[in-house]
């Protein structure tokens, strides 16, 4: 993505004028591209590079409507970003959900401790589990990939 520089050439702006503003979604406003800008900062680019574009020069049509459309296609990836990640969680929760009454194994350092799933939390978009030891332990808080193994009941 290429953004032409911004220098006023004149000043042409009434002191009593207001600039342009434009409301977005609550997803545009989220959006943010490579660069750290959200997507309404973005659009101030371009309205201030229109603003104080040269009369005698002026954009071309061209790269303008390319500008929009890479702006455009900046805030589409953060949405299908944002989206996937709802995805992600929702398959983790899913996926130890089915886990309950199941027998998995833990690597725990050195040793390996091994239970029947009891429960199952969120916490922070991530699934923990509950075990239940043989030794009638519950053993809380564990993490859904430091699970290594998982078999059918007891």
């Amino acid at each position: 993505m290429q953004l032409a520089a911004v220098a006023p050439t004149s000043s042409t702006s009434s002191p009593g004028s207001a600039s342009p503003t434009r409301s977005t979604s609550s997803t545009a406003s989220t959006a943010t591209s490579a660069f750290g800008l959200g997507f309404d900062a973005l659009l101030k680019i371009i309205l201030t590079q229109l603003t104080y574009q040269d009369p005698l020069k002026p954009m071309d049509n061209f790269q303008f409507v390319s500008q929009l459309a890479q702006f455009s296609q900046v805030q589409l990836g953060q949405t299908t970003n944002d989206k996937l990640a709802a995805l992600v969680a929702t398959q983790g929760s899913l996926q130890a959900a089915t886990l309950l009454g199941k027998t998995v194994d833990v690597g725990s350092g050195a040793s390996l401790l091994s239970g029947t799933v009891t429960a199952v939390s969120m916490a922070e978009g991530a699934a923990l589990l509950t075990i239940e030891t043989t030794a009638k332990q519950t053993v809380s808080g564990i993490a859904l990939t430091d699970v290594t193994q998982v078999r059918e009941g007891k």
